[in-house]
């Protein structure tokens, strides 16, 4: 898979792509992650990639240029455009999954009080968002968006049953998990699951993953 990201704070992705799965990932040549700065796309001398909103309102919008720019530089027939925006859909698994079978996604990060209509209108990007609230912009949303695809590749996790045991892949939050020792302060592990009998854990598992997005995520049980 080969990943481009579009936005005005390239630094910003330093961290999260430089360390863990992401890291191997990309060492291991399965996925290829190109950060480019908008402002490179820009036309004039002071590199000018946002400006005031027409009809007044506090807050800058992105210029269309720059981006338009940028995604006929980079688009391939086949390519999946993503624009992070607090008013997207919410991202959650089933997308991630979707996504993580593309060959080719570049993101658009929003930034500011977000983009120039005319890049949803002209580009027609799928637009995410991780949630309902508001951050500073979009390329931290972005990299979470990023390591939810990448670990769902296969060959990027040492054990390809990982991702089918986790949160959301049965519909169910995790069930919980213990290691050693065997009593902490008191608290034991339960006995269930130190029985050494398949199907009396697996059971315990799912009664314990049902309890646990009764009480946490009803949501996701009414669904």
């Amino acid at each position: 898979m080969k990943i481009d990201i579009l936005t005005l704070f390239p630094g910003i992705f330093n961290g999260p792509f430089t360390e863990s799965i992401i890291k191997r990932a990309r060492e291991s040549k399965i996925v290829g992650i190109n950060i480019h700065d908008l402002r490179k796309y820009t036309k004039d001398k002071h590199r000018t990639a946002d400006d005031k909103p027409y009809g007044g309102g506090s807050g800058m919008v992105m210029k269309p240029e720059p981006i338009f720019e940028a995604v006929d530089e980079l688009k391939k027939r086949g390519s999946q455009l993503v624009l992070m925006t607090p008013a997207g859909l919410k991202f959650d698994q089933s997308i991630a999954r979707k996504l993580s079978k593309k060959k080719h996604i570049i993101f658009i990060c929003g930034h500011y009080e977000g983009v120039d209509e005319r890049v949803n209108t002209g580009l027609k990007p799928l637009e995410l968002s991780i949630g309902d609230y508001i951050l500073t912009n979009g390329s931290l949303a972005s990299a979470v968006v990023v390591d939810a695809i990448i670990r769902l590749i296969p060959g990027v996790l040492g054990n390809p049953n990982s991702t089918c045991e986790e949160s959301f892949s049965d519909g169910f939050l995790e069930y919980p998990h213990y290691t050693r020792p065997s009593v902490y302060r008191g608290m034991k592990v339960p006995k269930e699951i130190m029985s050494g009998n398949h199907k009396t854990i697996n059971e315990w598992r799912r009664k314990e993953a049902i309890k646990k997005t009764r009480t946490i995520r009803p949501d996701m049980i009414n669904k």
